[in-house]
């Protein structure tokens, strides 16, 4: 439960940055990039491997990177869900938006891991 709420608070932040980065990109505030990443990581439990098992073979020939359109799909939804709060306006900028959201992931992740393995 614990590493669930820091992926939350984490993503949250990596969604912040992206919205900083693009004018196409908007959300309201830091409470709406929470709501956003709560959901998102929702999607990501259940819409998220039925996706890839449907697109398994177009997966399978793009060397994974159809993930990324899965994972803007996955965004395209949590906006839809949203509302106004949280908009992308375009599928291109959702697919951007996806590559740099699961780089910033990755290094937030990874930079807190290794906080929490030095305090340890």
């Amino acid at each position: 439960m614990k590493h669930w709420l820091i992926s939350i608070l984490l993503n949250s932040v990596a969604l912040v940055v992206v919205a900083q980065l693009f004018d196409n990109f908007h959300l309201d505030n830091f409470g709406t990039a929470i709501l956003a990443s709560f959901i998102l990581s929702i999607l990501n439990v259940i819409v998220k491997p039925i996706l890839v098992i449907l697109t398994l073979p177009i997966t399978f020939l793009s060397l994974g990177l159809f993930l990324f359109v899965i994972n803007a799909i996955t965004l395209m939804i949590t906006q839809a869900v949203i509302g106004n709060s949280f908009v992308i306006d375009g599928f291109g900028i959702a697919i951007i938006a996806a590559v740099i959201l699961s780089v910033l992931n990755l290094i937030l992740n990874q930079l807190v891991k290794d906080t929490i393995k030095t305090s340890k």
